[in-house]
């Protein structure tokens, strides 16, 4: 009976000493994760960047090299011709340096206006581009003719390999079209061109944009030739290596 007392005894302690325990563990709240520095949280979460969408009709971003005629109709003795320098920068008559890469014309009409605001009162500003980087598209690989064209006129991928001497004896007929979506960020597309080639499949010739860029591929056996030569022996059946 006392042996059964005092296992009933210890039994009481044991939750005694749990129950003083439990509000001290309830005080202990979970790490408030907005009590974080944006740092920490940026480091402790996995987010995965994603591409910003490709803008609908992008206009015309001035390039370098550009050649731009700024007409002011009110004040025609500020007329005048510059050239974007390989910095970015064109230099205006009386109102120093403006930079004018990437801009559209419109952002740069404003952006003279702003140069101009203490010599001219609200200045009325044309700008049109005399000379401009072309739309063009690259063909890479197994082609007769690889290099960058000018994009004249709405093409398909086929016949943009037509126009880059057409496809050599070693290319492959599944090529990649590489698209650009944004500065950091590019669009990879597989196109398996042999049934457009026997008039089947023709949503796979996909229409060209600027900037676009196709790689034909080599054929394997192509590749396997440059390090195992071999040739065959017409007085032997059997192949040489």
């Amino acid at each position: 009976m006392k042996e059964r007392a005092g296992r009933v005894f210890v039994l009481l302690a044991i939750v005694f000493l749990l129950h003083r325990s439990l509000p001290a563990a309830a005080q202990q709240e979970p790490p408030d994760d907005s009590a974080k520095p944006a740092s920490q949280l940026a480091s402790s979460s996995s987010e995965v960047q994603h591409p910003a969408p490709a803008e609908r009709n992008p206009r015309y971003r001035i390039c370098r090299d550009d050649v731009l005629l700024l007409s002011f109709p009110l004040s025609q003795e500020w007329n005048q011709k510059v050239t974007v320098q390989p910095d970015g920068f064109i230099s205006l008559q009386g109102a120093g340096d403006v930079y004018a890469q990437g801009l559209t014309v419109r952002e740069f009409v404003e952006a003279v206006k702003k140069a101009y605001a203490d010599i001219l009162h609200d200045p009325i500003v044309d700008v049109d581009l005399a000379d401009f980087q072309k739309p063009c598209f690259t063909v890479l690989g197994q082609v007769g003719k690889p290099g960058q064209y000018d994009l004249r006129n709405d093409i398909t991928v086929t016949q943009a390999i037509a126009v880059a001497g057409g496809f050599a004896p070693t290319a492959k007929t599944q090529v990649f079209l590489y698209r650009a979506v944004s500065a950091n960020w590019a669009e990879v597309r597989e196109l398996k061109l042999k049934d457009i080639l026997h008039g089947k499949n023709f949503g796979e010739d996909v229409h060209l944009k600027p900037g676009d860029m196709i790689f034909v591929p080599e054929k394997f056996i192509a590749n396997f030739k440059k390090y195992v030569p071999y040739s065959f022996n017409v007085s032997s059946p059997y192949t040489t290596y």
